[in-house]
């Protein structure tokens, strides 16, 4: 989407200098005031994937020898040029991140995500040495890796152009043979899941149309033909076992642990009327060598989620989690027939939510099951996958267990807590016989297990075991230093030499700015928090000008890492204070659901009680007080702006909503499922989303807005902007609209990000200096 008479609301740009950035398009006549310079990237041409569509193939057949059902367009593998690069390629960025490492079998060597050229992309290299080497030159951002445990194979997910279309891919360790799995059909998205114990395959999910065939709910079961009853409105929020359940809408059915449940089989004809109009999930097991035919392990028509997080030794049992946030759930799939044979809730946050023991009769979960904060959770099996009851053998009272990662012989596992936003990690026995573990407090090991590993920075973005059973590999980030990868080699942290280094982390005489926690308190008597920047060189009680920065999700939290966008602000001689509103993880799940249904208008007012808390505690100025976020935070901006019209001078919208009618009507599907559990249900409750939309309520609008936006953003689709600085305008407001090339809900090329921090900051500066 070019900058044109087309699109009046995108601004006009220029290229940088410096930055590697192709020349600019000659600019369109623009009506704004004059003595602004936007600048715009360009589109960048990407190569074709090689080979043409995926052909069809047989469908799988079970162990008993039977066809089993098999939903449309299985993938398979499709070779692609090679397209490695030695280690010295030219490298734009000296500070730049690496993360999301996997180990090869021996632990000697790590494929990673770095944007040292610019771009996330596939890099590997040995963990005491220096010479990393591109795996893949492809310009399309690389979102996941996955090393094969034969170490033959490394499979990643990309996504095409910065959109959230996604594919899989794979490719030796060498950089050669590499090819596409899944999702190279146009509409089509494919997700990374786990590889077989073999590395005979890897599972992958496909999004595809709703194929034909009787839904069933059972093998032996009859055919579901309508829907469940819909109760009546009952005119509130209800609770049920502790957690919310979406006003208006039919309670989830309750499954017994001890007998097998529904197959997670694919809708046709006989299924409801909204499962044909959605597409549906598949989760294939995929062999990158394309000797044997995709195997089905999973279909469901209209899921939001659905992904193969761990097979069984054996292969006869794997690990599927499904489910819209704020309700996920794990499943126990018997691979044979495609019965599930049981279900227990498990946390938001990292999909990675466990694993099998070696034996398969003890399934290792991250869950929040009957519990405010997630523990660890030892599910017993029987013979036949059959579920025989489950327990928490390590918690923390006040701390979720935010990561887990199996060691490599099912004898311990590496755990990351999250201490209200801090990372503590620590590796324990599993022992599922072993009594139930809860930690002494919320700063303090787990009983019966080691000390806490030392950390040199705040935040554990990714665990990874290794052979060695207390030297794992994980990926770090900091409110003083960069993504990196560390090696805990012998109870020491060690920095992977391809890291960054800390003296990298920003601009020489500009140090990182460690924040300090607060804790708000908002009107209605709920604790909240968020952390707080002060720029440098400002005495301790000189009121600022301050940026208060809103989260997405809304389930994501606020960490005290290193956030370019913070350090561009600061070095402004601005604020800034990075709340966790309700809604916020990390407080437990009742701080989560705290924000549902029209406890969202409380939401909009703790933004309020946060600007008042800095203002009261004598840190910010309130008569120079900003606002600006990213997904729900840019929708909690714009919110804010016209709930609050007379507290913030100035807004920044990133990728936010501005009417959650539209947004429902445009969003991906899967997405709107999700976020029906969180906003309201778009057809029973319009009125409440029409009165919690920032377009209900455009009039009071008082304050200049600049709303930035991906161009291929389809989980909050452009209009969303569009529509909300179009209202500015037409009241007579400042406001305007930054397009961001090959870009989709997350921005991830350097240049972008570089592009989008500098605008957002003069925007900011221009609009609150005295």
């Amino acid at each position: 989407m070019a900058a044109d008479a087309r699109h009046p609301l995108t601004p006009t740009v220029r290229g940088e200098e410096g930055t590697g950035t192709a020349a600019a398009a000659a600019p369109a006549p623009d009506p704004r005031p004059p003595g602004r310079e936007w600048r715009q990237v360009p589109a960048r041409p990407r190569p074709e994937p090689a080979g043409g569509p995926p052909a069809p193939c047989p469908p799988p057949e079970t162990a008993a020898g039977a066809t089993a059902p098999a939903a449309q367009s299985a993938p398979e593998p499709v070779g692609l040029p090679d397209s490695a690069a030695p280690h010295d390629v030219p490298q734009r960025l000296v500070a730049h991140g690496c993360w999301y490492p996997s180990a090869d079998p021996d632990g000697r060597y790590v494929a990673f995500i770095c944007d040292r050229t610019g771009v996330p992309q596939l890099w590997a290299g040995p963990l005491d040495g220096d010479q990393p080497h591109l795996l893949d030159a492809d310009p399309d951002p690389v979102t996941e890796v996955s090393w094969s445990p034969d170490g033959r194979w490394i499979a990643y997910t990309t996504a095409p152009g910065g959109g959230e279309l996604t594919r899989v891919l794979c490719v030796r360790p060498d950089g050669t043979s590499r090819r596409l799995l899944a999702g190279g059909e146009p509409g089509v998205s494919a997700h990374l899941g786990c590889w077989a114990p073999d590395s005979s395959a890897v599972a992958v999910t496909m999004t595809e149309p709703a194929p034909a065939g009787p839904a069933r709910t059972g093998p032996d079961r009859p055919a579901a033909t309508t829907e469940p009853p819909v109760p009546a409105h009952p005119g509130g929020w209800t609770e049920r076992d502790g957690r919310a359940v979406l006003l208006g809408a039919a309670p989830l059915a309750s499954v017994p642990h001890q007998e097998p449940q529904r197959t997670v089989l694919h809708g046709g004809p006989g299924a409801p009327p909204d499962e044909q109009e959605h597409r549906t999930l598949a989760a294939y097991l995929v062999d990158p060598e394309g000797g044997a035919a995709p195997a089905l392990v999973a279909s469901e028509g209209g899921a939001p989620t659905l992904r193969v997080c761990a097979l069984s030794r054996d292969r006869s049992l794997a690990l599927v989690r499904r489910g819209p946030r704020g309700r996920r759930e794990a499943l126990v799939v018997r691979l044979r027939d495609g019965t599930v044979t049981g279900s227990l809730r498990v946390a938001d946050g990292d999909p990675w939510i466990g694993g099998f023991a070696p034996d398969g009769r003890t399934l290792w979960l991250r869950s929040d099951a009957g519990r405010e904060f997630a523990a660890l959770v030892a599910v017993r099996l029987g013979p036949r996958g059959q579920w025989l009851g489950h327990r928490a053998v390590a918690a923390r009272p006040g701390c979720d267990l935010e990561l887990l990662a199996l060691g490599r012989e099912g004898r311990s596992a590496v755990l990351s807590w999250n201490v209200r936003g801090v990372s503590e990690l620590e590796i324990v026995p599993l022992d599922p016989a072993a009594p139930a573990v809860r930690g002494a407090g919320p700063h303090g090991p787990s009983a019966a297990t080691g000390p806490a590993v030392e950390l040199p920075h705040e935040v554990i973005t990714r665990l990874v075991p290794t052979p060695s059973a207390d030297g794992p590999v994980v990926a770090l980030s900091g409110s003083r230093r960069r993504p990196g990868v560390w090696w805990l080699h012998q109870g020491a942290a060690l920095r992977t030499p391809w890291s960054s280094r800390d003296e990298d982390a920003v601009p020489p005489g500009r140090p990182p700015v460690r924040p300090v926690p607060l804790r708000p308190v908002a009107r209605d008597g709920l604790p909240l928090g968020g952390w707080y920047y002060r720029a440098p060189g400002r005495s301790a009680h000189e009121p600022a000008p301050c940026v208060l920065h809103l989260h997405g999700g809304p389930e994501e939290q606020e960490r005290p890492v290193l956030d370019p966008l913070y350090h561009e602000l600061l070095g402004r001689g601005l604020d800034v204070f990075a709340p966790d509103v309700r809604g916020s993880s990390g407080y437990g799940r009742s701080f989560v659901d705290a924000d549902l249904g029209e406890g969202r208008f409380a939401a909009l007012d703790d933004v309020a009680d946060c600007a008042a808390h800095v203002v009261v505690a004598g840190l910010a100025d309130p008569r120079r007080l900003a606002v600006m976020g990213r997904s729900y935070g840019g929708y909690l901006t714009m919110a804010s702006l016209v709930w609050h019209p007379e507290l913030f001078r100035v807004g920044v919208a990133v990728c936010g909503m501005s009417d959650l009618n539209t947004f429902f009507a445009g969003t991906e599907p899967w997405l709107a499922e999700s976020a029906a559990h969180k906003y309201g249900h778009p057809e029973r409750d319009r009125d409440l989303l029409r009165a919690l939309s920032p377009m209900s309520r455009v009039d009071a609008l008082r304050a200049p807005v600049l709303a930035v936006h991906g161009e291929h953003d389809t989980n909050v689709p452009v209009r969303e902007s569009e529509q909300f600085v179009r209202a500015a305008r037409e009241r007579g407001l400042e406001a305007e609209l930054l397009l961001l090339h090959e870009e989709g809900h997350e921005f991830r090329r350097a240049d972008n990000r570089r592009l989008f921090r500098r605008t957002a900051a003069d925007w900011i500066q221009r609009h609150v200096a005295v």
